[in-house]
């Protein structure tokens, strides 16, 4: 089947290697997206294994449409008794792109009393809408007069992976978290600190990452499931064969984070997977928390002064200097929003990326500490 797995802004080429590595067909790079191809068993896997996708979508059925009318019509004409029963709840996310279209919502609403109108005229009875739970989430994209309605086989976002408690003012998304592991280059080996580490999201993806740990271990619940054509045989040993690889390890990841709750926040994440002895976690300010190794990687997302009311690029300064005295021989991938901030860094970057935290435009920047480091 033809499958679309979304992901964030910039982890494209990270994504489609994850995906070539679970056993993709016909990779190919989109904006935000990546195609490929594969049969149930692999829809089932890049759900349950891939760290960098948002949503794995199966589209279904394309068609041409200016105008509400015309996009009822296609909708009403397609069977879609396939994949939806009249007892089941279904629900539809939609996002259009569209000078015929100006507002999603009433596209979405269109689709909804085609498909209404579809059972009650051939069977006198009527799926009911869910939006909280639904048995079949189908999702509407439209990109001028070009649709793709698709199964979402994921259901609930796929960065949600089950291991985090709520409460914490500025958590970094599981999905950016990974896909920065992936455009930085670290490897498991080697040793990697966050010196902002908050609640940890970065860290445990990184443990999570180097055991061979499935992203979705804590996830009960998927689209596919609920789908006509779930096959919970080839689910379970898609399961068990990802939790055969699993690998404990030792690990030199470490984290620190003035915020005492942040830090018994991700030691509890940690706990819940259980791999609470794979990450190194200390009550610390970033001044104090110097390596013990003298090489690796310092992978972090100080503030952005969103937030916070503190000086935000004196902070950075300060940053910068722990950085050239404490660090050479590291390298150093920083995330931030705040541009002139990153300045502040006084270190002249080597790569520089453009990710989105949330709704923010960041930048992902590379430093090479060296020995006697040259000041920007």
């Amino acid at each position: 089947m033809k499958i679309t797995i979304k992901t964030l802004h910039g982890l494209e080429a990270v994504l489609a290697r994850e995906v070539e590595s679970l056993g993709g067909d016909n990779i190919k790079v989109a904006n935000r997206a990546v195609h490929c191809e594969g049969n149930l068993a692999f829809l089932y896997k890049v759900n349950y294994q891939l760290r960098t996708a948002l949503k794995v979508l199966v589209p279904v059925h394309t068609f041409t449409a200016r105008n509400d009318q015309q996009l009822y019509d296609q909708i009403k004409a397609f069977d879609w008794s396939q994949y939806l029963e009249k007892h089941q709840t279904f629900a539809i996310d939609s996002t259009i792109f569209s000078e015929y279209f100006k507002h999603t919502k009433f596209a979405a609403l269109k689709m909804k009393d085609a498909v209404v109108d579809q059972f009650r005229d051939k069977y006198g009875q009527r799926p009911s809408i869910d939006t909280d739970s639904p048995d079949v989430l189908l999702n509407l994209h439209g990109y001028q007069d070009q649709f793709t309605v698709s199964l979402d086989s994921s259901g609930e976002s796929l960065n949600r992976r089950g291991y985090r408690g709520k409460g914490h003012d500025a958590p970094l998304n599981e999905v950016l978290a990974a896909g920065m592991l992936g455009l930085s280059g670290w490897d498991p080996s080697l040793p990697l600190i966050d010196p902002f580490c908050g609640t940890g999201t970065l860290l445990i993806e990184a443990a999570m990452m180097a055991m061979g740990l499935p992203p979705q271990t804590l996830r009960e619940t998927f689209g596919f499931k609920t789908w006509k054509s779930f096959q919970p045989m080839i689910w379970t040993r898609v399961k068990a064969d990802a939790h055969a690889q699993v690998r404990k390890k030792s690990l030199m990841i470490s984290g620190g984070d003035i915020d005492p709750k942040a830090i018994s926040m991700a030691r509890q994440s940690l706990k819940s997977l259980k791999i609470r002895d794979m990450v190194t976690l200390r009550e610390i300010s970033f001044e104090k928390h110097f390596p013990k190794t003298r090489s690796g990687f310092v992978i972090t997302n100080p503030p952005y002064g969103e937030r916070i009311g503190t000086n935000v690029e004196s902070l950075y300064e300060a940053f910068g200097d722990t950085l050239k005295q404490h660090y050479a021989g590291f390298d150093a991938w920083i995330i931030s929003s705040n541009k002139p901030a990153l300045r502040k860094i006084g270190l002249k970057d080597s790569q520089r990326i453009e990710l989105y935290n949330g709704k923010l435009d960041c930048e992902f920047c590379k430093y090479d500490l060296y020995a006697g480091a040259k000041e920007d």
